[in-house]
């Protein structure tokens, strides 16, 4: 494993090419946008340019939110990192957050935002690859897919003669496929090439075996991608309105989102744009084991699965979520950039946080966020 966490190192043209921005805005580096260019990765784009035929679909919200009421509270924090103690203010600034929300369950104790609003729709990066999972959970409690120690090959057989061939959709979601992949290498390729609207389903084609799956773990979107047409293939719908009938709207999300795809599939790896309460709603879902407005809407089993060690070679993920570790029960999905959705379990807590530019070290992350939760739980 390169790093205990590895969100998606998004091309910074592909990014640029995302919020309509003129392509020689951009670098050819991989890793955040140009500094002070917030709308080139985090916020909305409004339309597509003639230089960008990338595919944005809309999901729409819930008839009956889940009620997220405000009730601010002062919450003195500080967290020890490296040997140095912070506060909740220093981790801000530190990691340049530009949203910042915590929940104390459906209360909002806390809510920062800077160059944004509540109304802002963030990119999500690699926190989708969270939805990805709740609705291959939704697909399997509904018996679209038999098992997910099948081999993905069994309702995508046009991965037949790739690295892909016999690889069971339980390594797809603990990153452990086998295909000879480099996250910072190749995401950004296959970002520019959704953006051009060549399909990536036939990227995922090409993938060619490079050890053998089930023996580690190595940080791959293109799983996921897999899986987002995997949730296509065997729903019959494209994945996105999937996410909308089954995750989106019964979890009582309150605004529009809009996902991006290749004008042929969507990614399901990335590019969620959403407010950081929906975020928090989606967090909110997890901690209440897949519950929402009094209904269970991912399978709590699922949940629970998804949510603890998925394999040995890696203690710190479970079926795409990254796990705090330590002895404790707390977990999030994390994106490129600084993103976050936390949970914690233990303190009944979830933490939202959205960045434009900042990729910081996510041990840093992880211990802010504790200190957070722990101060609310101390306060309540």
């Amino acid at each position: 494993m390169r790093s205990r966490f590895l969100p998606v190192a998004a091309a910074t043209a592909a990014a640029a090419l995302a919020a309509g921005t003129a392509p020689a805005q951009a670098t050819a580096r991989t890793g955040g946008p140009p500094a002070g260019s917030p709308a080139v990765a985090a916020f909305l784009p409004s339309t597509s340019s003639p230089l960008d035929p990338m595919a944005f679909a809309v999901v729409r919200p819930s008839a009956h939110p889940v009620e997220l009421r405000s009730a601010p509270r002062s919450l003195s924090v500080t967290y020890t990192f490296q040997g140095r103690k912070y506060t909740l203010d220093d981790y801000l600034a530190r990691s340049k957050a530009n949203g910042f929300v915590v929940l104390d369950g459906q209360k909002v104790v806390y809510e920062r935002y800077r160059a944004a609003g509540p109304d802002t729709r963030f990119q999500s990066w690699s926190m989708a690859k969270s939805f990805t999972s709740a609705a291959v959970g939704i697909a399997l409690h509904e018996g679209r897919i038999h098992s997910v120690d099948d081999p993905v090959t069994r309702y995508l057989p046009e991965l037949r003669a790739s690295g892909y061939d016999g690889v069971s959709i339980r390594n797809l979601l603990r990153m452990s496929s086998g295909i000879d992949w480099n996250e910072r290498a190749d995401v950004p390729k296959t970002q520019l090439a959704a953006h051009r609207g060549f399909p990536v389903k036939r990227l995922a084609q090409r993938q060619v075996r490079g050890w053998e799956p089930g023996s580690g773990f190595e940080y791959t979107s293109m799983n996921t991608f897999v899986l987002a047409r995997l949730v296509s293939e065997v729903t019959g719908m494209p994945y996105h309105r999937y996410v909308e009938e089954k995750v989106w709207k019964p979890a009582g999300m309150a605004s529009t989102a809009r996902i991006g795809g290749d004008s042929h599939d969507d990614l399901g790896y990335c590019c969620y744009y959403a407010t950081d309460r929906d975020f928090a709603r989606f967090g909110l879902l997890y901690l209440d084991k897949g519950r929402a407005g009094g209904r269970q809407v991912v399978p709590r089993a699922w949940v629970e699965e998804s949510t603890r060690p998925s394999a040995s070679f890696n203690p710190d993920y479970g079926l795409h979520w990254w796990l705090g570790g330590g002895g404790q029960d707390d977990f999030m999905a994390a994106g490129f950039g600084g993103q976050y959705i936390y949970v914690s379990p233990e303190h009944r807590v979830v933490i939202v946080k959205s960045a434009v530019s900042a990729s910081q070290d996510q041990g840093e992350a992880l211990s802010a966020f504790r200190a957070v939760a722990a101060e609310v739980a101390r306060t309540r």
